[in-house]
């Protein structure tokens, strides 16, 4: 990538010291997937304190995800295996986003539709998971073009929307945010399955 994303510069920076070390690409992205699924534990909590803290080390996980890709590339390590694990954890970190924040809004106004929105946001987490592996594949196929990647602008991606999660929850905008981010997310998965559509046909 030509000019990556300023978060993925700050992480190429970070991995630097691990390098020489034993730990690996994979360690790095399970590691990642545990802090995101313990943050979005907190979220189910359903109190405002557990949802800051959920929120902050959900944040955390997500700028960790560009840990695993730096020091594949720094140490020559990348793998298929790596490429398909990377792929899982952020679809499970998203999954289990959607549906906790679900259970932690379970009693506030949207009742059961709470539950229904996470299910909806973690169902097209998954499915866009599946698409995208599909598209990457024709991507690489079409004269080694990159894998899916993001709208960007001034050095950010529309991903890093993820960071103002928590700033959104500290000022009590959770509710909100989860029902526009659940559409949001059938919408995405919606493109998706549209762009396949459109690589298989062309």
């Amino acid at each position: 990538m030509v000019n990556p994303p300023w978060d993925q510069r700050i992480a190429r920076v970070l991995v630097k010291p691990l390098v020489k070390s034993p730990v690996t690409p994979n360690q790095l992205t399970i590691a990642t997937l545990v802090v995101a699924l313990v943050g979005a534990g907190l979220l189910a909590e359903g109190s405002a304190t557990y949802a800051n803290w959920g929120a902050g080390v959900f944040v955390l996980a997500r700028f960790m995800d560009h840990f695993d890709g730096e020091l594949a590339r720094q140490k020559g390590m990348t793998s298929r295996l790596g490429y398909y694990l990377d792929y899982l954890s952020g679809a499970l970190s998203y999954g289990a986003l959607f549906i906790c924040i679900g259970i932690g809004l379970r009693e506030s106004a949207l009742g059961p539709w709470a539950i229904t929105l996470g299910l909806v946001g973690t169902a097209s987490a998954i499915l866009s998971m599946v698409v995208n592996l599909d598209i990457d594949k024709y991507l690489k196929a079409d004269a080694g073009k990159d894998a899916v990647g993001y709208p960007g602008f001034a050095g950010f991606e529309l991903e890093d929307g993820i960071y103002l999660l928590a700033l959104i929850t500290w000022v009590g905008f959770l509710m909100p945010f989860f029902v526009l981010a659940a559409i949001g997310s059938a919408v995405y998965c919606l493109w998706t399955c549209w762009s396949l559509f459109r690589l298989k046909r062309g």
